[in-house]
């Protein structure tokens, strides 16, 4: 019996060793070099992965090259199927490629594509699911400016599509283009961020005490926000999340506690900043800022949530101007029924995030 139990555990030791060799390196390599007329692209994919999906066993028939000769349009076709670029936004879908080279002792073939370009891009995307058969498949992205790598990413099952800038002028107004629309768009359909604002204009001013608010907020914002995108300092979202919301219910209830000109706003909105930027970082971090054009990437980003902010503010600014013009009572019960809805909305929102943040199902 003890024999047996060894020879067991020899055989079990040995499947484990077939298995695992099975499939050696499930991984890919993907070189892309953009050029002032094209975008170079080399790919690296070992045999079994590719005779999986051809069919072909056992795997090593395609380093043969009359096998490989044979399969060349198969494999073209299968890489072109599920690679994609696309250049500032259009789509590559005119490659060349050559045929495949036999790179013995990696067990590999070696793809050359070319794609034509009119200009030098800024922007590149590269969306690669090659092989999604293997769940454990990656496939090792490196983006070369020269003959410099730039930029190395790993694409896999949980993540098949990378953003990456180039360091010309066109990369960086690529930059400026995509994060102003972003920092733009994230203030005008973030609801706490704008309901901020709105607390923050609700009794009203001169347009210098408007001008400062603003300004508070905007300078509080930014430098969390430029301290958590660099990953200096940032706080978990489990917490931030939460505390903007009582930021929003506070602003209410000082709105309604207001008697004898005091007016605190100004210091509201610049301590209340500090924590509406660890927000607005938390949404830079989900957009995987290109980290070669940081500083563009977090300046553009800023300059788009200003023109938001400004936006906002201008629009409401006027409508709460025009109902003041009519009569001071009703502007004062716009005011308080204004700042009621603002601190509701707010602890709607606490207590979600607080005992719910999964959702309410």
């Amino acid at each position: 019996m003890k024999g047996l139990g060894v020879a067991g555990l020899v055989l079990a030791f040995l499947g484990i060793g077939a298995t695992a060799s099975a499939h050696p390196v499930p991984f890919s390599y993907l070189d892309i070099r953009p050029q002032s007329g094209s975008v170079d692209v080399t790919l690296v994919a070992h045999v079994f992965d590719l005779a999986h999906d051809l069919g072909i066993d056992p795997a090593e028939r395609l380093l043969e090259p009359a096998m490989l000769q044979a399969q060349t349009a198969k494999i073209l076709t299968l890489v072109d199927s599920r690679l994609r670029l696309d250049a500032d936004g259009r789509p590559l879908s005119a490659g060349v490629w050559g045929a495949p080279e036999i790179l013995g002792e990696r067990q590999s073939l070696k793809l050359r594509g070319r794609y034509d370009l009119t200009r030098a891009p800024g922007r590149l995307v590269v969306t690669a699911s090659l092989f999604p058969y293997d769940p454990a498949h990656q496939t090792f992205v490196n983006f070369y400016q020269a003959e410099t790598i730039a930029t190395q990413v790993i694409l896999d099952r949980g993540r098949t599509r990378f953003e990456y800038f180039t360091g010309s002028r066109q990369g960086i107004l690529a930059v400026l283009r995509r994060f102003i629309a972003d920092g733009a768009r994230h203030i005008l359909v973030g609801p706490e961020h704008l309901l901020f604002l709105v607390g923050l204009l609700l009794l009203g001013g001169t347009r210098r005490q408007l001008l400062v608010l603003i300004s508070a907020f905007t300078a509080a914002h930014c430098v969390t926000l430029s301290l958590a995108a660099l990953s200096i300092l940032a706080p978990p979202s489990r917490l931030i999340e939460p505390a903007i919301a009582l930021t929003i219910v506070y602003l209410g209830v000082d709105n309604l506690l207001v008697r004898d000109g005091r007016d605190m706003r100004a210091w509201i909105a610049l301590a209340f900043g500090l924590i509406h930027g660890f927000g607005f970082a938390t949404v830079l971090r989900d957009m995987d800022l290109p980290r070669r054009a940081l500083t563009w990437s977090l300046l553009s980003f800023n300059v788009g949530v200003e023109i938001g902010q400004l936006l906002v503010v201008i629009a409401i600014a006027s409508a709460l101007a025009a109902l003041r013009s009519r009569t001071a009572w009703a502007d004062r019960q716009f005011a308080v029924a204004g700042s009621v809805v603002v601190m509701a909305a707010g602890t709607f929102w606490f207590i979600q995030r607080v005992f719910f943040p999964g959702g309410i199902s």
